[in-house]
């Protein structure tokens, strides 16, 4: 058993103390006679050895801490069983990873052009669109040991901690190269340096830019780091050389969704009902996380309903479950609560269908999470760009709610917090983002802004704007708010099938 060096220098220090005080009670109540020289030596034997610890006591709780995140590490360093087979909707990033696998696998070809292996990839992109998972497949597809850690693992009070970690985890690296180094969340210690003065996080930063390119050599290692922040990332460590490929995995297409959903459900048996393609036009925006748990919820309901195979319901109920949150089995819902949100939903769906924003599948008072009804939403196709009218027309129909609350009652209700909250992000987007209002073609950075007094105003032009024309829209259909809001308090759901047989005599599909 190795013995901490620690706890030896405490053993000495404190039996060098106990010694001193014991001839300093023989001499004082026995006159035993000490000699001068031997006082000098056993005095400067407890100044080192106080000094000593000292200097230990402050190293002590980091060099434990480096212990517990070594043994950690240590854990992790495995051989992934995960290949590219288990990873859908990514292909080009596939294809590109891929010359980094005959890279590690065919070393020499590369090296007689004189070519370097990539030091390191970095993904960044929403969470949940796999990048742990792709991380996970480039190690199984090349044999590499896999070592994981977190940003947050590195980040400590203590100076030289997290620095110490860095290097521990590079020297592990080394040890079992071909080695594959992936630290997940990589903006809690790779963040910006400033004028702070945090020394500890400055030092953790330096010690990664000095293990990614550094004076070492670390053959056979690729560090690959994943964020969801790569605004906040420090500039030298996004350079080549240190990371040499920066991959954007973004929200999977409708190709990609259905791959995806494949991938879910090639262990699960599915009724014929069940169409792949179709639930992957209705998961628009979501990521694959979102994908995995909707048929994970679809096939833990198959079971609660005693059903031999997951059919449709089973996938729809899963969607507005992720989408919506879990259905109230007893709601203590007031009567005057239940028409207020009738109201307010057919307000959203009826300018969901006006304005052609979008395919409405479903308006329910049924409450789930923290909502008292919804509306299921979709848009039409996968697109890229939105011009400025169909941002306009997205803010009109999340204000629609409220402005059926205020035609119909004469007054509005705090149910519209979320339509807000929307509403107000995708505004400030068209005025600092998009260079979509009065103040011109530019980006306003709001961090670096000391007023933003004519930001503010000019979102407010929008909101009200899109208001108004919200109000406009639904007075001329007040009729059919009622029609529908019935409809709802008797049924509390109504279908697509429905709405489009209740707005049949609507002819116009825009204001």
């Amino acid at each position: 058993m190795k013995k901490n060096p620690h706890i030896i220098l405490l053993t000495i220090s404190l039996l060098l103390n106990i010694l001193f005080a014991l001839f300093l009670y023989l001499s004082i109540n026995k006159g035993t006679f000490i000699p001068s020289f031997i006082v000098v030596v056993l005095i400067s034997l407890i100044l080192i050895g106080f000094v000593l610890l000292n200097k230990n006591i402050f190293e002590l709780m980091p060099a434990n801490y480096k212990n517990d995140i070594n043994s950690k590490v240590k854990d992790n360093d495995t051989k992934i069983q995960i290949t590219f087979n288990d990873v859908a909707g990514l292909d080009e990033i596939i294809d590109e990873l891929k010359i980094i696998i005959d890279f590690m696998n065919n070393t020499e070809k590369y090296k007689r052009m004189g070519a370097k292996i990539p030091k390191g990839i970095l993904f960044y992109g929403p969470p949940g669109t796999g990048k742990t998972l792709l991380a996970s497949a480039l190690a199984g597809e090349t044999n590499s040991t896999f070592i994981t850690a977190s940003g947050s693992e590195f980040v400590e009070k203590y100076v030289g901690v997290g620095a110490s970690r860095i290097r521990g985890l590079f020297t592990r690296a080394k040890k079992s190269a071909p080695s594959i180094i992936f630290i997940d969340e990589i903006d809690a210690v790779g963040s910006k340096r400033n004028n702070d003065n945090n020394s500890e996080k400055d030092q953790t930063l330096n010690q990664l830019l000095i293990e990614m390119d550094g004076f070492n050599s670390n053959d056979g290692i690729i560090v690959i780091g994943a964020t969801n922040r790569l605004d906040m990332l420090d500039e030298a460590l996004l350079r080549p050389g240190r990371f040499d490929r920066s991959i954007h995995i973004g929200t999977p297409n409708l190709k990609a969704r259905f791959e995806i959903l494949k991938v879910h459900t090639r262990n699960k048996p599915l009724d014929n009902s069940v169409s792949l393609s179709e639930f992957a036009k209705k998961t628009h925006g979501m990521t694959g996380a979102h994908l995995s748990s909707i048929c994970n919820e679809a096939a833990i309901l198959a079971v609660i309903r005693h059903k031999q195979k997951i059919g449709r319901e089973e996938f729809d109920e899963a969607i507005e479950r992720v989408f919506a949150g879990l259905k109230k089995k007893n709601p203590e819902i007031l009567e005057k609560e239940r028409l207020i949100a009738a109201h307010h939903e057919a307000g959203h769906a009826i300018i969901g269908k006006i304005l052609n924003s979008g395919l409405v599948e479903k308006i329910s008072i049924v409450p789930r999470g923290e909502a008292l009804g919804y509306v299921l939403n979709f848009p039409k196709d996968d697109a890229f760009l939105m011009t400025k009218t169909e941002l306009q027309n997205k803010i009109t129909m999340l204000l629609g709610g409220r402005a059926s609350e205020e035609i119909i009652f004469n007054e509005i209700s705090t149910g519209a917090e979320n339509d807000l909250k929307e509403a107000t992000k995708i505004s400030y987007q068209m005025v600092c983002n998009y260079g979509m209002s009065e103040l011109g073609n530019r980006i306003y950075d709001m961090h670096l802004l000391k007023s933003t007094e004519n930001i503010d105003k000019e979102v407010n032009k929008i909101i009200n704007i899109c208001y108004n024309n919200a109000k406009m829209i639904l007075i001329k259909r007040k009729n059919i708010i009622k029609l529908i809001a019935e409809r709802l308090l008797s049924n509390e759901i109504i279908t697509k099938e429905e709405i489009d047989d209740l707005m049949k005599d609507e002819k116009e599909m825009c204001v």
